[in-house]
């Protein structure tokens, strides 16, 4: 068996940590040009939705809500039981409806302008805030007997709702 001498090995260490080490990781002549702005989706959406269009309020500012959510939608929901009767404030999944707003666990979302109603649902893009961010997303909700589905894009996805 060969023996393997550590002063040799030493040495060479420390010199492949110095060569792969460096202060500044930018090379000196590097410029910075920045992030690329954002993407320009001018297309509906994979559910035909149509595009936002700069339709929301400026500056991502939430605003009053233009449209009324019809009264059927009013009340407190929950994506499981607990969500309903809870006491410790951890109630993720409610959803608390009102003449005016959705008000989630960390956000709220008033209708747009564009928002469309009837008897027993609402769609159309809602201007949200909440944890110190404003967007604007395209939101469906519909009652049917005694379940709300609300389904919202970018991501798409869907939830139903029980009324607690």
């Amino acid at each position: 068996m060969r023996k393997v001498r550590l002063p040799l090995i030493a040495p060479m260490m420390i010199v492949i940590v110095a060569a792969c080490s460096s202060r500044d990781p930018v090379a000196n002549g590097a410029n910075s040009v920045g992030l690329p702005g954002p993407v320009n989706d001018t297309g509906p959406s994979a559910l035909g939705e149509p595009p936002d269009n700069g339709a929301s309020p400026a500056n991502g500012a939430v605003s009053a809500a233009a449209v009324t959510i019809p009264a059927a939608l009013h009340g407190r929901w929950g994506l499981t039981p607990a969500d309903c009767t809870t006491t410790r404030g951890d109630a993720k999944g409610l959803l608390v409806i009102s003449a005016g707003e959705l008000r989630f666990y960390e956000s709220r979302a008033v209708p747009g302008n564009d928002a469309e109603t009837d008897g027993d649902s609402i769609n159309g893009h809602f201007n949200f805030t909440g944890e110190g961010q404003n967007w604007s997303k395209f939101e469906a909700l519909k009652l049917s007997g005694a379940k709300l589905t609300r389904t919202e894009t970018n991501p798409a996805a869907s939830f139903t709702y029980a009324k607690c």
